[in-house]
């Protein structure tokens, strides 16, 4: 019987070899044996490798070949293994960046549908219920619900806030009470449609009160793309059915507090240590709005949110309250989602959309609501808001630096 005794090589011994079967196929042969066996005697016979001698004890005799150590098909292999590595990397990419472009698209789409809802159901309400601060006072006591169920079950995290913060919140509340409040004022006495157009006229005000406090003077293309924000506001004005001048006014009193927030966000919370993420300071406003607001609708028009101040008017309770109840969801919402789309994209981008906003707000409206509108109101409508998407465009125009 044969036996036969190696001391070749141990699978620790060469870090760049892995141990292999003799038997097994392979991409190549590291050894061939071409002998007959002669008598059992044992022979030593010495095989030398590159950098290495190694001694092969065995019954048979046993020529050897040098044995290379690196394969030639290994490099192939190696590309092969990479270059999948990569093209998986790239799929994983491209399926995150799809997944972002399909969620950022719904934040628009709900974006646009809680406003078109918010603005029907809140016309709907204020055509009979005729006390917009008890609306108003409504929807933040809504909004304030909806931040402390945020807040308790960690679905936004909880802020901590000093009280310096708080003092320099307190005007952007105030102004904010202000611009939802006329904009309810305006929506009791105007067309839907008619409201937003004069809303279009944002940016001047943006621009007057930037200049005025920030120091912020527009360029020439700024100032040109209002020309068109006016005029199409006027002839829009001139020939609206509805038109009447509590409507018209309370609509461009919104726009000024609207604006005047911006500018005090910019002027007061400039400190970075201080600043908040826009929704966290959009929810402390609607908490502090509703706590500024509540006494002032209690002290104006008294206690008239309540069933039995409706049944005495001969107002349907439910269906007022359920509406009432669907306009706040529908106004919180929109404005959280809002600025959740604007920490995804530039503020251009996201002014842009806003005016693409508007028209799907104003056209909605014109269309549930049945509005009767001339070609020249309509004419006017569409180059105060093609102005509006001029501005936006331009605004992102930064003026060259003069040469020293």
């Amino acid at each position: 019987m044969q036996s036969a005794a190696y001391s070749l090589f141990s699978p620790c011994s060469i870090p760049s070899l892995k141990p292999r079967k003799f038997g097994s196929r392979a991409g190549f042969q590291p050894i061939r044996v071409s002998s007959s066996f002669a008598a059992p005697e044992r022979h030593e016979h010495s095989v030398s490798l590159p950098n290495r001698s190694w001694r092969l004890s065995s019954s048979s005799s046993l020529p050897l070949r040098a044995w290379n150590l690196v394969p030639s098909d290994s490099k192939p292999d190696r590309f092969e293994v990479r270059a999948t590595a990569a093209e998986s990397a790239g799929e994983g990419e491209k399926s995150g960046s799809l997944v972002k472009t399909l969620e950022l698209g719904l934040l628009f789409g709900l974006w646009y549908l809680f406003n078109i809802y918010f603005n029907i159901y809140n016309k709907q309400v204020l055509k009979v219920f005729h006390y917009p601060v008890t609306i108003s006072a409504v929807q933040f006591a809504v909004g304030t619900i909806i931040v402390s169920l945020m807040w308790t079950f960690n679905l936004y995290k909880k802020p901590k806030v000093s009280g310096e913060q708080l003092v320099a919140i307190v005007p952007l509340a105030l102004v904010h009470i202000l611009g939802n409040l006329f904009t309810n004022m305006s929506l009791g006495k105007v067309a839907v449609s008619f409201t937003h157009t004069i809303k279009a006229m944002e940016p001047f005000f943006s621009v007057v009160l930037s200049a005025m406090f920030l120091g912020e003077l527009p360029t020439l293309w700024v100032v040109g793309s209002l020309l068109p924000i006016v005029g199409g506001v006027v002839l829009a004005s001139v020939t609206e059915a509805s038109f009447n001048w509590p409507g018209f006014w309370t609509a461009m009193a919104s726009n000024l507090a609207n604006q005047s927030r911006n500018v005090l966000s910019k002027k007061l919370m400039v400190k970075k240590e201080e600043s908040l993420d826009n929704i966290t300071l959009f929810s402390i406003i609607t908490i502090m709005s509703f706590i500024l607001l509540a006494p002032v609708a209690i002290f104006v028009e008294g206690i008239k949110f309540t069933p039995a101040y409706m049944q005495s008017t001969g107002l349907n309770v439910k269906e007022v309250v359920v509406r009432s109840l669907l306009a706040a969801l529908s106004f919180h919402a929109y404005q959280q989602v809002s600025y959740m789309i604007l920490q995804r994209v530039s503020p251009v981008t996201h002014s842009v959309a806003n005016c693409v906003k508007r028209v799907v707000v104003i056209v909605s409206s014109v269309i549930f609501f049945k509005t009767p509108v001339s070609l020249i109101n309509s004419l006017g409508t569409g180059i105060a808001l093609a102005g509006v998407f001029l501005y936006s465009r331009v605004k992102s125009i930064k003026p060259k630096a003069k040469a020293a």
